[in-house]
């Protein structure tokens, strides 16, 4: 072959390789058709995309579906439902209304009814012979105790069974002054605290002397009462009542306390009447007959073993009198203290208990919070917080015991205005019942015996019943008793002077 012919091969193999070569970078007409034909499949394909996509529909197509009869239907339907629902919660809301049982009305609360009453009868040993001025420094004190009223004195100059050293508007001047008296009214009043003055015009063993001597001593009396409460005193308290009540001349003692206020006086006077030595219904009828608003008896002052008797007691007056004027005291009448009155020391708090929830005003003497014992004729000296020296862990325990339980009182209904209904009574051992409406129910169950009791709780009434099992609210004896836990109200058993304060809801 001639190097001619091997030149012209060579170039024909060169040009087949660069039409290869085209072809593969895509150069050439054939590439550009199928590019252009890609393209136009990709045109094709986004046009599809964009009719298939939904993008809703306009306001005129929706009116238009919306007045097809199908949809008419349908609105129609779920609009019945609605109002048919409405009415018939509405209808349900008052069946509930008118089934639902009413609310008693509370009744009225005077401020005697509020809360305990303080009894303070030597102010010298209430707080180191300061007078009314060491009340006066001890009311922040006495408000922590939900004392609602003080009860002070007899603070008038008068010599024991002699008449003619009568003067019920004096003062003691180891007592204080009239302006130290201002003061503590106004003092005591911003704390809501109320003031009594014991105006038993003697301290003797005859508290009006004599019965010869009663009208006269019930005309100073009388005047006395107008010349205190125009200072502002908020009320009268005497002893002796059976006597004073049954002279005409007491109603004229009634009408200066009871018939004083005008008709702009929001706060009422309280008249209270001390007597002791009776019994259940000789109380309740001197308390019916004297007409005071508030009446101390030492029924509670029975001896350890004549429960049974107690509650009868108890019973007799809380059926017959209102419960807002019966006053409730453990030798109160006579100015002793609760340590002295019971038969051992652990035995001070049950009796706080006691007198806590039965119905009616709790009256204590200046110190029962802590357990002062009486010193024979000799008042017993105040011990203070402050003085940590002469507190034992006993007697911050029974401060700290009965501070709860004035508090607690103060809270609830069922303590405060509720009804009473007995549960159990025995020698040694007493139970009840206070309710008030729908409010917490509480049972108080109380073994001032030296044994341990047991009380078997049955409620005898045809529209109430009791639960099996009720909480521990409080206890004297938190190891065998502890607060929160539940017991059996079918049998209890309390350990030798136990007391504790169940509570149950309404149901």
């Amino acid at each position: 072959m001639s190097k001619d012919t091997e030149i012209d091969m060579k170039d024909v193999e060169l040009n087949e390789l660069d039409q290869g070569e085209l072809r593969m970078t895509g150069d050439g007409p054939a590439t550009d058709g199928l590019r252009a034909e890609k393209n136009r499949s990709s045109v094709k394909l986004e046009v599809l995309d964009e009719v298939v996509k939904f993008t809703g529909l306009s306001k005129e197509e929706l009116m238009k579906v919306s007045g097809t009869p199908g949809w008419v239907r349908t609105r129609w339907v779920l609009l019945m439902l609605f109002w048919l629902c409405c009415v018939g919660m509405l209808a349900r809301a008052i069946v509930i209304i008118v089934q639902a049982p009413r609310c008693k009305p509370i009744p009225e609360m005077i401020w005697w009814n509020q809360g305990p009453l303080y009894q303070i009868s030597d102010l010298g040993a209430f707080n180191h012979n300061k007078g009314i001025k060491g009340v006066v420094e001890v009311l922040d004190r006495l408000n922590q105790l939900k004392v609602k009223g003080l009860v002070l004195g007899p603070l008038h100059t008068v010599q024991q069974d002699r008449v003619d050293t009568l003067n019920l508007v004096s003062m003691d001047p180891g007592v204080g002054t009239d302006q130290d008296l201002l003061v503590l009214l106004d003092m005591a009043h911003q704390k809501g605290i109320s003031v009594v003055l014991n105006l038993t015009p003697n301290p003797g063993v005859d508290p009006w002397f004599s019965p010869d001597l009663l009208p006269e001593v019930l005309d100073n009396l009388g005047f006395a009462a107008k010349h205190w409460l125009g200072m502002g005193v908020d009320g009268v308290q005497v002893s002796g009542l059976a006597a004073a009540s049954s002279s005409p001349d007491w109603s004229k003692v009634q009408g200066v306390v009871q018939g004083n206020g005008t008709e702009h006086d929001v706060k009422k006077r309280a008249l209270i009447g001390v007597e002791d030595g009776l019994d259940s219904s000789d109380v309740s009828h001197l308390l019916s007959s004297s007409g005071v608003d508030l009446m101390l008896s030492d029924i509670l002052n029975t001896p350890a073993d004549s429960g049974i008797q107690r509650a009868k007691s108890i019973q007799d007056l809380i059926s017959t009198q209102k419960q807002s004027s019966l006053a409730w005291g453990l030798g109160g009448t006579r100015g002793n203290h609760l340590a002295s009155m019971v038969e051992r020391p652990e035995l001070v708090r049950l009796y706080q208990l006691l007198l806590f929830t039965l119905p009616g005003t709790p009256v204590f003497n200046y110190g029962d919070e802590i357990g002062i014992v009486d010193q024979g004729s000799t008042s017993p000296q105040m011990l203070w917080y402050t003085e940590a020296e002469n507190q034992t862990a006993q007697a911050q325990k029974t401060c700290s015991w009965f501070k709860t339980l004035s508090a607690l009182r103060g809270e609830e209904r069922s303590l405060l205005h509720g009804d009473y209904f007995p549960l159990h009574s025995s020698s040694s051992s007493l139970a009840f019942l206070r309710l008030w409406d729908q409010d917490e129910r509480y049972v108080t169950a109380v073994n001032w015996g030296s044994t341990p009791a047991t009380l078997y709780m049955a409620l005898d009434h045809p529209d109430l019943g009791l639960p099996q099992q009720a909480e521990v609210k409080l206890s004297t004896d938190s190891e065998t008793l502890d607060a929160d836990s539940s017991v059996s109200l079918d049998k209890l058993l309390l350990g030798p002077g136990q007391a504790v304060l169940l509570t149950f809801p309404f149901v």
